[in-house]
């Protein structure tokens, strides 16, 4: 950020008194630019033993499949946001949601959260920012065309918790942090 969002001077990264982190700092009017970490909401939605995926028309990972995710604004909780992420991108409402899976993803700067649910209805279609939507048996997941790690590593929870007898309302909470060399791996993948 080169400019105070207070005076638009031109800031400069400095550790404010009583600070332990350099920031970014406006010398003027001593605005401190606070950034902090952005949340990713999204949903494992099933239906007739099948998982609802996206293939995304949008970057990053143009073409690529997900489960339906993205940003949270402001005013709305994870799970409201999960699930306006699943109508924005196929038109789907989750019902029964519930937490099941926090990434910590630090040289990002990112925290992913993903709810499991029930797909209402089994209705879906395709949101402006999908090429498609699809309901995949487990079987028919194409793995190598995922988008993300964290959503991988979604699929892979939901599938092993579902072989160790988890149901409806006890499945486990899964939480993990997705280091800096998987990450970096994850990279030279999207680059290809």
């Amino acid at each position: 950020m080169p400019f105070c969002l207070q005076c638009g001077t031109k800031a400069e990264y400095a550790i404010p008194q009583g600070d332990s982190r350099e920031r970014i700092v406006c010398p003027s009017c001593g605005y401190i630019h606070y950034q902090n970490p952005k949340v990713i909401n999204g949903c494992l939605l099933i239906y007739d033993e099948k998982v609802l995926l996206c293939r995304r028309a949008i970057e990053p990972r143009y073409g690529f499949w997900t489960l339906p995710a993205g940003f949270m604004e402001l005013g709305e909780t994870m799970q409201d946001g999960a699930n306006r992420e699943c109508w924005e991108e196929a038109c789907a409402i989750g019902e029964n949601l519930q937490l099941y899976c926090l990434y910590d993803i630090p040289a990002l700067g990112d925290i992913h959260a993903f709810f499991i649910g029930d797909l209402q209805q089994g209705k879906f279609g395709v949101g402006e920012e999908s090429l498609e939507c699809q309901l995949f048996l487990e079987h028919e997941i194409p793995y190598d065309e995922l988008a993300f790690d964290t959503v991988t590593q979604t699929l892979h929870h939901y599938f092993a918790d579902k072989k160790n007898g988890s149901t409806w309302g006890n499945f486990p909470l899964h939480r993990q942090t997705i280091d800096k060399n998987l990450l970096l791996q994850s990279v030279k993948t999207i680059k290809r």
